[in-house]
């Protein structure tokens, strides 16, 4: 085609722009870098601001120090001097993440199994995006239902005081993660290589066993990374647990009181404090415990999904 046109009087065939594979190299390069960067001025900021706690004296004369600010049993900013112990905040922050756990994987992982293996192609269809809409839905939406609907029903129910309290907290934050570990796990499932299920059926393993022992293991790797991304989200939400949870800084594994989660004392409380002081210190160093908190979990998590990703795999 080229070549007839380059041989027509005035007409030459331009040769197709593309970017070569240094150009190509160099712009990914440049946009990994400026992510990279923005990504470390930010913990780099948070670092910057939350240390000041430590360094700056209170008001009689005294510093906090990193094991009262990590084991203190009180949160009393406003007093004089100030209390600022994150252990109550702390604990309800792993409390509401690890109910909602409880809740959300074994119904997550159900959906995927169900959707993967026994649902019909109208049923998979449907559900598919239902799910992945569900995913899209708006914090402060379910914040809102269990602010309105689930807490007056709690109260009704169960004749507790209120119903803004760690269980209702943990019920939204739920529904947040299914969705995101069930569509992330169906993904994986379905990516499992048809050749090796009907190998299983082939030596007369049933439908439940060929899910059990060989799609599953198969896909271990894949349905860690959807639980890990939707309790990631669980334990880095702000609007669900600020909404829900009752915002009482107290240590109590009772799941009918409130609790004060550290993403709604950051949300709740940074609006009143003014800039530079041991308080507005303070809640910066709540930043970097729960961007310490969340980096472990995501390692380990990641750790153990690998591990036993390749475990799976060996074995199918």
């Amino acid at each position: 085609m080229n070549n007839a046109l380059n041989s027509l009087p005035g007409l030459k065939a331009k040769p197709p722009r593309s970017l070569s594979d240094r150009q190509s190299k160099a712009i990914f390069t440049v946009l990994a870098f400026t992510a990279l960067t923005a990504l470390l001025l930010i913990m780099l900021f948070l670092f910057i601001e939350g240390m000041g706690l430590f360094i700056a004296p209170l008001s009689d004369g005294n510093r906090v120090s990193l094991g009262n600010f990590i084991l203190g049993c009180f949160w009393y900013p406003g007093y004089d001097p100030p209390d600022f112990g994150i252990l109550p905040l702390m604990a309800a922050s792993m409390s509401v993440t690890v109910l909602s756990a409880l809740i959300s994987i074994p119904l997550g992982l159900g959906s995927a199994l169900y959707l993967s293996s026994v649902a019909g192609p109208r049923v998979r269809e449907l559900g598919k995006p239902v799910i992945e809409l569900l995913a899209a839905m708006p914090s402060v939406v379910l914040g809102f239902v269990g602010m309105v609907v689930i807490a007056p029903l709690m109260q009704q129910w169960w004749d507790v005081p209120s119903g803004l309290n760690m269980l209702n907290a943990s019920l939204m934050l739920a529904l947040m993660a299914i969705p995101t570990i069930a569509s992330i796990a169906e993904d994986a499932l379905d990516s499992v290589p048809r050749d090796l299920l009907e190998a299983s059926y082939a030596l007369g393993a049933t439908p439940l066993q060929t899910l059990m022992w060989v799609k599953l293991p198969c896909a271990l790797s894949g349905v860690g990374a959807g639980v890990i991304l939707g309790l990631t989200r669980a334990m880095g939400e702000t609007m669900v647990v600020l909404m829900c949870a009752g915002g009482a800084a107290q240590l109590t594994l009772n799941p009918t009181e409130a609790v004060r989660p550290m993403t709604s004392a950051i949300a709740a409380e940074m609006g009143e404090t003014a800039v530079g002081s041991p308080h507005y210190h303070a809640l910066f160093a709540i930043g970097i415990t729960l961007f310490i908190m969340t980096l472990a979990f995501n390692l380990l998590a990641v750790h153990i999904s690998h591990r036993y990703g390749q475990k799976g795999s060996q074995a199918a």
